[in-house]
């Protein structure tokens, strides 16, 4: 995911700059420079108006029945997904340019609200090396970042200490950039275009020095810092979660990223929560913490838990509009982690309808701070909107909460890592922007790699399907998404084109819908619990491979796809998922395709190289390389992974106190 440079100003195609009545958008499709044809998208004229907050558990299904609304969504998913496809003829709809007076303000704050400060934390810090420093629940030293996927190490206890620990190594600032007259911050999540669509927040028990009374707070990475929201219930934590437990949920705001990419952005917006649920589930096994998503809840508890009624109800047209309406800024809640103490196991279950009843009374609550206005002007796409409608999950009360026994995912090869702690991997992770082209990986590392992208673990002869291994253990759901590899430079391993398989269960699917001429092959030193496949491998040398010239051209041209070590593919078992699981499915299916590139980003940095994600690609040529037909199976997110060139213009600064300038 690169970053957002401001440099070059380019003014929004069609903005007015006197008027502060809507102005409707005509077709902004783009074509690539070396085509001459156009493609034009019609739009209907009507407005209509519907609202974003209105719940989709009760007041929808008591009109008509539960399939017709399951059909009526799943018809609308499909339709984003279409439409929201890049071709080689022509790009997904979005703005022509940057309107960048209105780039929006990536900080979220909530003016008045009680500011309650955070520690901060050297980055280089030496492991653990002994059970002194093991029992101290304030000290700064973090683990080995290899060794949290061999075990998690004793759980410390929430103090402010640890928690302040928690966003810093999680969802804090980790630098700031700077050239000529431009600055920007980087996060420990990254973020397409660099813009951080997600949100978080903590929804604790009283933590001395934070707070003597259960709270809500939302997380302010600037300032590293909670912003005190509300007072809880005493008794909300005990009749429901496990001692020494907290609860962190995320949220997006979608204009954030859609000024930008337009009608893609929803998209790009799963990306981002699902790296930050990676992100948050790496920083919490750091303190021996475990994390779990309480998926039981919907779409209309999470939205009263965060305190997210603040936001005015957002009326869209229907269709792309330009104007000046702030109600575009809500946030919309995503999603509920539940961060306890490892070791718990099935101790503890989720009583979801009692839940849901406590929660309901937060509504009451007297909630402090009002949110500050990101731009001055906007641009609804409204199919982005419709789509989150479309998508909200009901609460479900007879899901249970399954805590599964850690799996390691092994370390088969140490020799590959750098020593590393945690810290210093999540805090140094970086996207790059540009690759030499040049540096190669043993075989050995890329399959070190792939192991802890494996969601089941390793070593114990099981198939991959349950997501049971760090970070994946996060997802109740089993494993939807594998990656078709593109390899270029891997010393011991011939180029070409590979498939990851992450659910063993869908094996023979994938390889009757894909082409009759894949060898599917083990490669030579391939780990036997790794479900690796060479499918085209036959032109053996770099210089001869067809797909490194591919790879480059399916991810939108862009050169970073093929001067890596390899570059991938993520691929989802797609609208099955979404008939049978419901179409909630859809966001969630990005969840896993993010959280899956951040332990790439991960575990690039900690081999010694770098790593992007790639939101541009080419959809369906993807599928066509791989002869798959319809849509059981679609390329959600592209990742590349290989040694970066660092921009010498570029002046890197600390995270912390970070420029004097309003950034």
């Amino acid at each position: 995911m690169q970053p957002l440079l401001s440099s070059p100003r380019f003014s929004l195609s069609l903005t007015s700059q006197n008027s502060h009545f809507c102005h409707f958008f005509p077709s902004t499709t783009s074509t690539l420079k070396f085509l001459t044809a156009k493609t034009k998208t019609l739009i209907p004229t009507s407005i209509i108006t519907m609202s974003i907050s209105t719940p989709s558990s009760s007041s929808s299904s008591s009109s008509q029945p539960k399939e017709d609304l399951h059909n009526e969504n799943l018809i609308q998913v499909l339709k984003y997904h279409n439409q929201t496809k890049h071709n080689f003829d022509k790009y997904a709809r979005g703005p022509h340019g940057l309107d960048w007076a209105n780039q929006p303000n990536p900080f979220r704050r909530y003016l008045s609200a009680p500011l309650l400060p955070l520690l901060h934390f050297p980055t280089q810090t030496e492991p653990q090396k002994n059970q002194t420093l093991q029992q101290n629940p304030d000290d700064a030293y973090a683990p080995l970042y290899s060794s949290l996927f061999l075990s998690l190490p004793p759980p410390k206890p929430i103090s402010h200490s640890t928690i302040s620990q928690f966003f810093y190594d999680s969802l804090a600032l980790s630098a700031w950039k700077s050239t000529g007259y431009s600055t920007w911050s980087l996060r420990v999540n990254p973020s397409s275009g660099n813009l951080h669509p997600t949100e978080a927040y903590i929804i604790a028990p009283p933590i001395e020095s934070l707070s003597n009374s259960p709270f809500v707070a939302h997380y302010a990475p600037k300032e590293h810092s909670l912003e005190l929201r509300a007072e809880i219930p005493s008794g909300f934590f005990p009749n429901f979660f496990p001692e020494n437990s907290f609860l962190v949920g995320l949220s997006s705001i979608f204009w954030r990223e859609a000024w930008k990419y337009g009608e893609r952005a929803f998209r790009y917006c799963n990306h981002d929560v699902g790296h930050a649920i990676a992100a948050v589930t790496m920083a919490a096994a750091g303190l021996g913490w475990d994390v779990k998503l309480l998926d039981g809840l919907g779409y209309v508890e999470l939205k009263k838990l965060f305190g997210l009624e603040v936001f005015p109800e957002f009326k869209f047209p229907s269709r792309p509009v330009k104007g000046k309406f702030p109600e575009i800024e809500f946030e919309h809640p995503d999603c509920l982690l539940l961060v306890f103490p490892n070791g718990v196991g099935k101790q503890f279950d989720v009583n979801y309808k009692e839940l849901s009843s406590a929660i309901s009374e937060f509504s009451k609550l007297e909630w402090k701070g009002k949110p500050n206005l990101l731009s001055k002007q906007h641009v609804c796409w409204d199919i982005i909107y419709r789509t989150a409608e479309a998508v909200k999950k009901p609460l479900v009360i007879g899901d249970r909460l399954e805590i599964d026994p850690f799996k390691s995912s092994g370390v088969r090869n140490e020799g590959s890592y750098k020593g590393f702690t945690v810290r210093e991997v999540v805090r140094k992770r970086r996207s790059a922007v540009d690759m030499d082209g040049v540096t190669a990986i043993h075989r050995d590392t890329f399959y070190q790699i792939l192991l802890h992208c494996l969601p089941s673990g390793c070593g114990s002869g099981g198939k991959q399907r349950r997501q049971l291994a760090l970070p994946f253990r996060a997802l109740p759901w089993d494993a939807e998404v594998h990656a078709v590899l593109f390899v270029h430079r891997v010393t011991g391993l011939p180029a070409g084109l590979y498939f990851l398989v992450r659910n063993e269960d869908h094996f023979h699917e994938l390889k009757n819908s894909m082409s009759s001429n894949f060898a599917w092959a083990k490669p030579d030193g391939c780990p036997d619990d790794l479900p690796l496949y060479g499918l085209d491998t036959s032109s053996g040398s770099l210089k001869d491979s067809l797909y490194y010239r591919l790879s480059e051209k399916l991810s939108c041209h862009q050169e970073i796809a093929s001067h890596g070590c390899f570059s991938l593919g993520m691929v989802a078992r797609f609208e099955s998922t979404l008939r049978e699981k419901n179409t909630w499915m859809y966001p969630r299916l990005f969840w896993e395709t993010g959280v899956l590139g951040q332990v790439l980003y991960l575990e690039a940095h900690a081999v010694g190289i770098s790593a992007t994600g790639i939101g541009c690609y080419f959809d369906d040529p993807v599928h066509e390389i791989l002869k798959l037909k319809g849509s059981d199976y679609q390329s959600l997110y592209h990742f590349t992974v290989g040694a970066p060139v660092l921009d010498k213009r570029i002046m890197s600064l600390p995270a912390y106190p970070g420029p004097s300038i309003d950034t």
